[in-house]
């Protein structure tokens, strides 16, 4: 049996997009979860599983799960774009597409793959991924419109803003649920043309908890750093990655937190790095015991109420020194 293991961002959903369409696969299992939800291969079932697709988790977050499924007998297709480990597998079974450019994600490595055969579902990617500059120039390049290209933007944002939350309950659709809406569409501007429900549904939550999230304290603790703490509440779980996102662009010299409260009164981290220094969210995430991610982009699923000040620390000595 095909196991498609992929996550539920927007990389990760167009990404696999563009390989089931190219490669279709009627009866693949799917493993999927929220966007924090990385350690998704330990889920894998060895018995019946006789290849398996992995698409924007981390391999060294997998890497013990990855080297089970390896030893036994079972090929795997790896496309990534997150801090691989120190140690790549050594084995034949293991075919290895990661880039770990600040200016690439997973759905640009599928579409390198597949020869720009479904650019448009890459290009929204990209846009989710908050790499704008390159999405514009890869849409332009396309002959897009510009009405178009903001409508690739905007179906990019709202599938990666679903991504985010602490549980599947969260979320206003899971990702395998986004993935079947989606999955039929060899260019994604239909999906906007014959309004989708789902697409409907995404945008109206979307544009609702970006307003309440306009209200976020925000703190300037240094002059590159901003930190923005949000409620524990469903809507602010949801909005966190994409405000992280919205407010790296608006202010492109400084690194952004975004806080978000969790249930034991600890915190949910997102973390980027300033847009014109796209560098060392993934180091200074990985400081903390649940961090990890990309050099972009980066978060920490606990990080405990004493640890804040530290957290300000590291992104001190990371942008402002480093400056």
């Amino acid at each position: 049996m095909q196991f498609d293991v992929f996550n539920g961002d927007a990389d990760g959903i167009c990404a696999l997009i563009q390989i089931r369409l190219d490669q279709p696969v009627d009866d693949a299992r799917l493993v999927t979860g929220v966007k924090r939800d990385i350690s998704l291969v330990e889920r894998v079932d060895c018995e019946q599983a006789t290849s398996v697709l992995v698409l924007d988790i981390s391999l060294d977050k997998n890497r013990k799960a990855i080297d089970q499924l390896l030893a036994t007998g079972i090929s795997v297709a790896y496309f990534d774009h997150h801090y691989p480990g120190e140690q790549q597998p050594d084995s034949a079974l293991f075919h290895r597409f990661i880039d770990t450019s600040a200016s690439t994600c997973t759905s640009l490595i599928v579409n390198r793959q597949l020869k720009g055969k479904y650019i448009n579902w890459a290009i929204t990617a990209a846009f989710g991924d908050n790499l704008l500059a390159v999405a514009t120039e890869m849409a332009q390049d396309a002959g897009l419109l510009a009405t178009e290209i903001e409508q690739l933007k905007l179906l990019g944002t709202c599938i990666n803003y679903n991504g985010y939350g602490s549980s599947e309950a969260d979320l206003h659709f899971t990702p395998e649920a986004v993935f079947h809406a989606f999955k039929s569409y060899t260019n994604p501007l239909d999906i906007i043309t014959e309004a989708n429900p789902v697409w409907l549904a995404l945008l109206a939550g979307y544009t609702e908890d970006v307003n309440l999230a306009q209200s976020a304290h925000q703190q300037t603790f240094d002059t590159h750093c901003l930190m923005v703490m949000l409620p524990n509440e469903r809507w602010a779980r949801r909005v966190s990655g994409v405000l992280g996102n919205q407010l790296a662009n608006d202010f492109p010299d400084m690194a952004i937190a975004v806080l978000t409260t969790r249930d034991d009164s600890d915190y949910l981290v997102s973390l980027r790095a300033p847009i014109n220094n796209r560098e060392g969210a993934d180091d200074v995430a990985r400081k903390f015991e649940t961090g990890g991610g990309r050099k972009a982009a980066a978060g920490i699923n606990r990080l405990h109420q004493q640890d804040v000040e530290l957290l300000k620390k590291e992104m001190i000595y990371r942008w402002s020194v480093s400056v």
